[in-house]
């Protein structure tokens, strides 16, 4: 009888996630997500939250659940609302970018971390999403941190009749940055809508605010192996890079992460983060 309540559980559980166009479904995972770490701490958060292959920089790339599985209980507080959702048209694969502030001795602590995040979701074999990335980068207070969230109108739409591969299109984004330049690399390849996010900074929303916080006097260097997740028309790519400066010397290492999404038959980045490593 056990069993078979179990499966009807999971069963009205997908139902329910089937009623729900799949970037509500990705509102109602992420307000879930902030819930559990209000209630539950951030450490258990993360382990519901995250797959079982779910990757975090903490700095370094790592398996996500069972680093916090390892890791003393947490008092900080973590809050954040999402800002930016999309999904591929299968359904498969969702992407958010949000605000985040983080409280590292509990609510009442009077030192806050502004940010910003994202967060990769797959969707798993019972309809629920899981996050198979989360990372974010740190910056100054902002002016504005907007509660509403909303979609490109290409959301969940776009599809790949023609089955062109994200990881096969990017070859030559990365060729160009090896050998022209990271900043030409960017010019070719950003979409007009692209999120882009640097340590330190505000994030760049669109294409020339995108450009202008590109520093053309470094070199930013991606590692060549590369492993694409791809749905339709929405891939994800994460690895290590560093940044060089016209001198050849490295001032930077870390790991990156990039969002593809096939528009109009060309792969382009839609978001765009790097997070350096401490030095």
């Amino acid at each position: 009888m056990k069993v078979v309540f179990l499966s009807f559980v999971v069963l009205l559980t997908a139902i329910a996630a089937n009623g729900q166009g799949p970037a509500e479904q990705i509102h109602a995972t992420e307000r879930a997500f902030e819930k559990a770490a209000a209630e539950k701490g951030i450490n258990a958060a993360f382990v519901e939250f995250l797959s079982p292959v779910g990757v975090m920089f903490m700095p370094d790339a790592v398996n996500g659940r069972e680093t916090w599985k390892a890791r003393p209980a947490s008092p900080a507080v973590l809050t954040w609302n999402p800002i930016w959702i999309d999904v591929s048209s299968n359904g498969v694969m969702a992407y958010s970018i949000g605000n985040s502030q983080f409280r590292p001795n509990g609510k009442d602590d009077a030192s806050v971390y502004h940010g910003h995040y994202i967060s990769v979701w797959l969707k798993q074999p019972n309809g629920r999403f899981l996050a198979a990335l989360d990372t974010g980068i740190n910056h100054e207070k902002p002016t504005a941190e907007p509660t509403e969230w909303k979609s490109p109108v290409d959301s969940g739409k776009s599809g790949n009749p023609d089955k062109i591969s994200a990881a096969d299109s990017a070859v030559g984004f990365y060729q160009t940055a090896a050998e022209s330049g990271s900043s030409k690399a960017y010019k070719s390849y950003l979409a007009d809508d692209v999120i882009m996010m640097r340590q330190g900074k505000q994030p760049a929303f669109g294409k020339k605010a995108a450009l202008d916080l590109i520093d053309g006097d470094l070199k930013v260097n991606f590692a060549k192996r590369k492993s694409f997740t791809e749905a339709v028309e929405l891939a994800y790519v994460h690895s290590p890079y560093s940044i060089t400066n016209k001198k050849g010397a490295e001032v930077e290492r870390g790991n990156f992460v990039q969002v593809w999404k096939l528009r109009n038959k060309k792969w382009v980045i839609v978001a765009d983060v790097l997070v350096p490593l401490a030095k």
